[in-house]
């Protein structure tokens, strides 16, 4: 579904992301773990097209994404949560769902969706008329998911969902992550929390300093000594 192959980014003169591969089938959950500066969120990014590759090919059920300016990526299915939820914050968090489905013109289905995402996360409907700014933050992460899934994508990009959380509320959104990828939705997962994230995920990578240096399913993952020094607590 999704395939990466041997990608460069740069920062200016830093080399962030060096010959990096890997892939995505479709169904799957696969996560990205590694320590901060690792890649993680350079990696989402440039899939995305908000970074440019200085080398290598990204495709998307085998359409070059380079030819896709950043504005139409949604067009192709994907949805991207951010770091840092990147919600609308002075607007409310009906119009803040709305705003996730700007791109489609069916109104009967926007308003069925509508009620599935309140459905799904009952707190955003408790709060539909909010301003979203003043959301907690398990409720800005809630709504920042509930937007993406508005796109009805095929495949959503997940930066850090449970950063900042209460334990409940990491639960909470790791089983959000689980029934969303049951419904049939792709899953690129980036996550510090990487015990949790190899426990739902089908397959991962470990990243360090831009490059790919342990993959595999996410239980082998698990049983990894080096991944366990240094990302499992031991």
């Amino acid at each position: 579904m999704l395939k990466v192959k041997d990608i460069d980014v740069f920062y200016d003169k830093i080399h962030a992301i060096k010959q990096l591969s890997f892939h995505v089938k479709e169904g799957e959950i696969v996560t990205l773990i590694g320590a901060n500066g690792a890649g993680k969120t350079t990696t989402l990014k440039t899939i995305s097209r908000i970074l440019e590759p200085a080398h290598g090919i990204i495709k998307y059920r085998d359409e070059d994404m380079a030819k896709i300016p950043p504005h139409q990526i949604i067009d192709l299915g994907i949805a991207h949560v951010p770091e840092g939820r990147r919600i609308f914050s002075k607007m409310t968090v009906s119009e803040n769902l709305q705003m996730g489905a700007f791109i489609r013109k069916d109104k009967r289905e926007i308003k069925e969706d509508l009620e599935m995402v309140y459905k799904r996360f009952p707190r955003l409907k408790e709060r539909y008329k909010q301003i979203a700014g003043t959301l907690s933050g398990g409720e800005q992460q809630m709504l920042a998911i509930g937007r993406a899934l508005m796109s009805r994508p095929t495949m959503i990009l997940m930066d850090e969902p449970s950063m900042g959380l209460a334990p409940i509320l990491v639960e909470q959104i790791f089983d959000i992550i689980n029934t969303i990828n049951n419904a049939g939705t792709t899953i690129l997962l980036v996550e510090q929390n990487a015990k949790q994230a190899l426990e739902i995920a089908d397959r991962g990578y470990v990243l360090e300093t831009g490059k790919i240096i342990a993959e595999g399913t996410g239980k082998e993952l698990l049983q990894n000594a080096k991944v366990k020094e240094a990302y499992l607590g031991g």
